[in-house]
């Protein structure tokens, strides 16, 4: 499933996507323990487009990623994502994609799924997730890190744009605090096909991401305390 076109390009991105980050965010992570070997579920929350680039390039070593079909179609951004053997999410076609992330887990991958589905609410707070994550995880044995982002959603910019003739919104950071928090390893093991269980896994799951994302708030804004009153000079 690997190829070495894609590696190559995975390894040319990386130090464009830390140049970035490097100069335009103010970047804070905080891993709470080691990854595991083999086989992993990155789940983050999903407050902008780039999420998915900046995860990827702090993570150390190639990841597939679960992300949703309109921007396979996308020129330009579109071939580089089939090119990096990204996964696209259509709807209709959610086992697809599914079914693909297994294959990968199975080869001992790490796969990146977003549990929202896509960009949270910018009047705040966070999307339902979605049972993808928890049917990944119980199907395949792999462990779960969840992880918690947090950026200030009035630095969001809405851009429009037309793709295969639908108007698209896209929520894009170009600059601001950028905190991450990686979680410790959850893992779930029971019956995929028990509706209710696959359900509140999801969901459990999302709960720790919502506390980890708060942790990266609390976090960034206890090391960057804002400036109150007024300077007085010598």
């Amino acid at each position: 499933m690997t190829d070495i076109g894609g590696k190559i390009l995975y390894g040319a991105s990386v130090p464009v996507i830390k140049a970035f980050s490097g100069t335009m965010l103010d970047m804070d992570v905080d891993q709470k323990s080691p990854l595991p070997e083999g086989a992993r579920i990155i789940a983050p929350n999903h407050p902008s487009i780039i999420d998915p680039f900046i995860m990827a390039s702090i993570l150390g070593q190639r990841s597939y990623i679960l992300i949703t079909d309109v921007m396979f179609h996308v020129p330009i951004m579109g071939a580089y994502l089939r090119r990096l053997g990204h996964i696209p999410v259509a709807p209709g076609r959610g086992q697809y994609a599914i079914d693909c992330a297994m294959e990968h887990l199975q080869a001992g991958h790490t796969v990146m799924i977003f549990p929202e589905g896509a960009n949270s609410p910018l009047k705040g707070g966070f999307g339902k997730e979605r049972t993808g994550v928890a049917r990944l995880a119980i199907a395949s044995g792999a462990p779960i890190i969840p992880t918690g982002i947090f950026l200030q959603r009035d630095r969001l910019q809405i851009l429009k744009s037309v793709v295969s003739g639908k108007t698209q919104y896209s929520n894009w950071y170009l600059r601001g605090p950028y905190a991450i928090t990686m979680g410790a390893p959850m893992q779930f093991y029971g019956n995929v096909e028990d509706r209710e269980f696959v359900k509140n896994t999801a969901h459990e799951v999302m709960l720790k991401i919502m506390g980890l994302a708060a942790e990266s708030q609390q976090r960034w804004y206890r090391n960057n305390p804002p400036l109150t009153g007024e300077l007085e000079l010598p």
